[in-house]
């Protein structure tokens, strides 16, 4: 973390762009090795310590990180605030990084929020649409008016325990209702559950290729976290209750396949196939299993890489067309055949084929699912058909067809995207070798 620090004087520097890059990826294989016990809080300082969860989430953050600035090379060349934008990136490091390793709740808490505020900024900064004003403000109020509940809950359990530290916290019993709802709504509007997800389309649509990388990357995972995090209080009512999110957000799942369908812009199907995907992890962490905890966090972890890497697809296109439009951009493998192989590759990650974290994660939760309920596989059969259908979809029709008239000149792609999206596809499917590494 102190690294990460020490680079923000380096960051505000002319012509440090590629030397910040250089550092953030020496910096994940450093946290890489640094992995030191399966089972207890590790690194543990006063305030911050790792254990498995959090662990693979931090070097998740590490590598969506590096990629947004090799990502963003356009941002560098056009010398649009490239500084600024760089200092934007390790700030929002720095504050993921702490959320994930908080042994605290209330730390916890801050830092959560807290990474909204640079996000924020990529969004209006660097977004590309006027548009993203507004979009800017959706995500502001929908995860602020949730999680200020929560806020208040986190003052009535320290009341109650006289700390917040995370291994001391034990189950409430049967506290009111409400208490429950609060403790995991925040984390549900940061999933996105289905319902409270319109924030995230028009996020994603607006923000430059940077912010959704780092959203669907890392910050859906926060909701995630945060759930595996306080379901130890909340257990209890969570076995009476549960089965209300865990059936609404699969149910939800399959509702979002259907929006997906119907998308023209190739960003916003993106970013619904993320709501879908997530609507899966929701349904694992609710049934406090031990397959659905470890499928929904083997999954968080495929989908972060995967989605990102889509991302990225897109932004090369939209950067070759500036457009985003699935009516224009068609054809595109004739007139960038090396490209239509990593639209495969990333696309039969997203459908969840083997050999991909993806797969892993479903095996896992649909294991975690039905081992709570039998009758789930309906909805488990139709989300993982739909994925399918719907990257399918997208595929071939931004690959296959007569490509649009009014394309006069096309590159075939610069090394550094290839780069990049071999360095999201490599990951996503050699940690599927090492599984038991997640179902340890």
């Amino acid at each position: 973390m102190l690294m990460v620090f020490f680079l923000i004087p380096l960051s505000l520097y002319t012509n440090s762009w590629w030397m910040v890059h250089s550092f953030m990826f020496l910096f994940s294989f450093i946290f890489m090795v640094c992995v030191y016990s399966y089972s207890d809080l590790s690194m543990i300082s006063y305030f911050f310590g790792v254990d498995y969860f959090s662990y693979s989430l931090i070097l998740l953050s590490f590598w969506i990180c590096s990629l947004m600035i090799t990502a963003s090379g356009s941002i560098h060349l056009s010398s649009y605030h490239s500084n600024f934008f760089v200092f934007m990136v390790l700030f929002l490091m720095i504050m993921l990084y702490c959320s994930f390793a908080s042994l605290s709740l209330l730390s916890f808490y801050i830092f959560f929020e807290a990474s909204l505020v640079p996000t924020l900024l990529l969004i209006l900064g660097w977004g590309y649409q006027p548009e993203r004003l507004q979009a800017g403000i959706y995500l502001i109020f929908y995860t602020l008016i949730a999680s200020l509940p929560l806020l208040l809950v986190l003052f009535k359990v320290y009341d109650f325990f006289n700390t917040l530290y995370f291994p001391l916290l034990i189950d409430f019993g049967s506290c009111y209702f409400m208490f429950y709802v609060f403790m995991i709504l925040a984390f549900l509007v940061k999933m996105p559950m289905f319902l409270v997800h319109l924030w995230l389309p028009s996020a994603h649509v607006e923000a430059p290729i940077s912010g959704s990388m780092i959203l669907a990357g890392v910050l859906l995972k926060l909701g995630g976290y945060g759930i595996f995090r306080v379901m130890s209080v909340i257990s209890y009512m969570g076995l009476k209750f549960n089965y209300f999110w865990l059936s609404l957000g699969l149910f939800g799942g399959v509702i979002v396949s259907f929006i997906c369908f119907r998308q023209v812009d190739l960003k916003s199907l993106i970013a619904y196939s993320s709501v879908a995907h997530m609507s899966m992890v929701i349904g694992g962490l609710m049934t406090m299993n031990w397959w659905g905890c470890m499928g929904s966090l083997s999954l968080m972890v495929g989908h972060g890489l995967c989605s990102s890497g889509l991302f990225c697809l897109s932004n090369i296109i939209y950067e070759r067309l500036g457009s985003r439009s699935l009516l224009i951009n068609k054809g595109m493998i004739n007139l960038m055949p090396s490209m239509a192989l990593w639209w495969f590759l990333l696309s039969s990650s997203n459908m969840a084929a083997p050999p991909s974290m993806n797969l892993f994660g479903e095996l896992g939760l649909l294991n975690g699912i039905m081992s709570w309920c039998s009758f789930m596989f309906l909805a488990l059969m139709f989300i993982s058909f739909f994925s399918a259908v719907y990257t399918l979809y997208m595929y071939s029709y931004c690959q296959h067809g007569c490509y649009y008239a009014g394309i006069y000149t096309c590159s075939l792609g610069y090394f550094r995207e290839y780069h990049l999206l071999f360095l999201h596809w490599l990951p996503l499917n050699i940690l599927y070798l090492s599984g038991e590494f997640f179902f340890f």
